[in-house]
């Protein structure tokens, strides 16, 4: 199992903060906590993310947690908010070198790139498959969608797909689509199901190619 990498990527973002840390040993305490609430979120499962526990696998004290957070809600929108940052910075990475590359099969390095990341990142996926879930990170991961749509449409411009009026709404069908069989697949196997994820590249394809050529057509 890998190490838990949470830290303070996407607090910036909005994560719901009691107050945010100005100094360096303020954000490294910060940093320490969201850690150790990540590797009991790994080795516990959700239900154990309680503030009291949180703070004794941080080795600091109740009330220094809740200067930032507050309860177990707050916890698991920050530790969210981290992996959406993550998954989106990997998404404009690409959106970046598309053109420059000239990828042959876009839907196959997207699927695989997005594949190893779930592998990686144990806390992720322990969130995501649990059911301690908050309305407030339900409600980040439907705007998370939405920006990792963007980005794929990004990708695809960048490969010299023309900007037709429905690509945007048929990215974000996409993304839709290929978050729910990677959940799948990654519920079936710790290592992701191959023929799930390989099912997945051949539906992504043909419905991408389709929407071009529907697009082209206009």
């Amino acid at each position: 199992m890998g190490e838990p990498t949470a830290g303070l990527d996407g607090l910036e973002g909005g994560a719901p903060l009691r107050r945010r840390p100005q100094q360096a040993r303020s954000r490294a305490r910060l940093a320490r906590v969201l850690q150790a609430a990540e590797r009991v979120l790994v080795e516990e499962g959700v239900e154990a993310l309680t503030t009291t526990r949180v703070a004794a696998e941080a080795k600091v004290s109740i009330g220094s947690l809740y200067q930032y957070l507050p309860d177990r809600d707050a916890i698991i929108d920050a530790l969210a908010a981290g992996y959406f940052t993550k998954l989106e910075s990997v998404m404009d990475g690409f959106a970046e070198s598309a053109a420059a590359q000239r990828w042959e099969d876009p839907v196959g390095v997207l699927v695989d790139a997005f594949a190893a990341l779930y592998r990686s990142e144990h806390g992720f996926r322990a969130l995501w498959f649990g059911s301690g879930l908050t309305e407030r990170t339900r409600a980040a991961d439907r705007e998370h969608k939405r920006r990792m749509a963007d980005g794929l449409r990004r990708v695809l411009l960048a490969l010299g797909v023309a900007d037709g009026e429905s690509l945007a709404r048929a990215c974000h069908a996409a993304v839709l689509a290929a978050d729910a069989l990677s959940q799948e697949a990654f519920r079936r196997d710790a290592e992701g199901d191959a023929g799930i994820l390989e099912e997945a590249k051949v539906m992504l394809r043909g419905y991408l190619a389709a929407i071009v050529e529907r697009d082209r057509g206009r």
